[in-house]
């Protein structure tokens, strides 16, 4: 497939999860999309991805200029805009990849935008297991589904919540159930942490039968979430055991490959400009 028919993909925040995806698309995903332009509103961050993926010319001058070059935005970032961009990339008749899945879940219009002008919204599985089985499920009755998250207590450093509900992580000494409640509850104040309680939302297309825990330790090492959904098809019980990303530690690894495994799917199904 010759440059003028890959997908061109644009990079909308140049974080950990950003550059991961960014770095795939210039070695295992080269012969199916190419990387057209960086965007971060932080400038040394996209200017430290290009250097890093030696190839210069990838700097869009801001959010607007990125999506005159792209296909396809991926949206790597942690912002209250999120939703608004993603539909601005939409409307603009650009597929998105989100990793932001909690921000879409708060703003249903996202999907009705996608719709409306006929575009892609990819939402990739992140990092737990079993989502096409929920999805199968859903066609029956789901009666309840409980996540249970358990990450590392540097996981959760900055978050407001834990002030307002005076959770001093420095004196956990042992595992603790940090939050336990609904999905948007979640979402709302663990907006980098809990992404996948948003994907199960969307999978199972219901968020009243969906409890939410979230649990940490001085004694955990990695990320991992626990899915536990009933109904009249029987019982599906899931765990991952997540590495995280050296660069961020509310992020797992599996996420970023999730993504890139979207992202690779979505170029071998279609042929741009046939």
């Amino acid at each position: 497939m010759s440059n003028q028919k890959k997908l061109k993909v644009g990079i909308l925040g140049c974080g950990s999860i950003g550059s991961g995806i960014a770095k795939s698309t210039t070695g295992e995903l080269k012969n199916l999309c190419l990387l057209s332009a960086l965007y971060d509103i932080d400038k040394t961050k996209s200017l430290k991805l290009e250097k890093k993926l030696k190839h210069k010319g990838l700097l869009a001058s801001s959010y607007e200029n990125l999506l005159k070059k792209c296909d396809l935005v991926v949206e790597a970032i942690h912002s209250d805009q999120t939703a608004i961009l993603v539909k601005k990339a939409l409307a603009n008749k650009k597929g998105v990849l989100a990793m932001s899945v909690g921000k879409l879940l708060l703003d249903k219009d996202v999907f009705s935008v996608a719709r409306k002008n006929r575009c892609a919204l990819l939402i990739p599985s992140g990092a737990i297991a079993g989502i096409d089985a929920i999805k199968a499920a859903r066609l029956g009755h789901i009666s309840q589904i409980t996540l249970t998250t358990r990450k590392p207590l540097s996981g959760f450093s900055h978050i407001p919540y834990l002030k307002q509900k005076n959770i001093d992580l420095s004196l956990i000494n042992k595992e603790t159930v940090i939050f336990e409640g609904d999905v948007k509850s979640a979402v709302k104040h663990f907006p980098q942490n809990i992404n996948v309680a948003a994907t199960l939302a969307l999978a199972s297309q219901s968020q009243s039968f969906l409890k939410i825990r979230i649990i940490t330790s001085p004694a955990y090492k990695s990320n991992s979430h626990e899915i536990e959904a009933l109904g009249d098809f029987g019982r599906i019980v899931t765990r991952t055991e997540n590495r995280v990303c050296p660069e961020n530690p509310k992020t797992s690894y599996l996420a970023v490959l999730s993504a890139i495994q979207t992202l690779k799917n979505f170029c071998e199904g279609i042929r741009i400009g046939t």
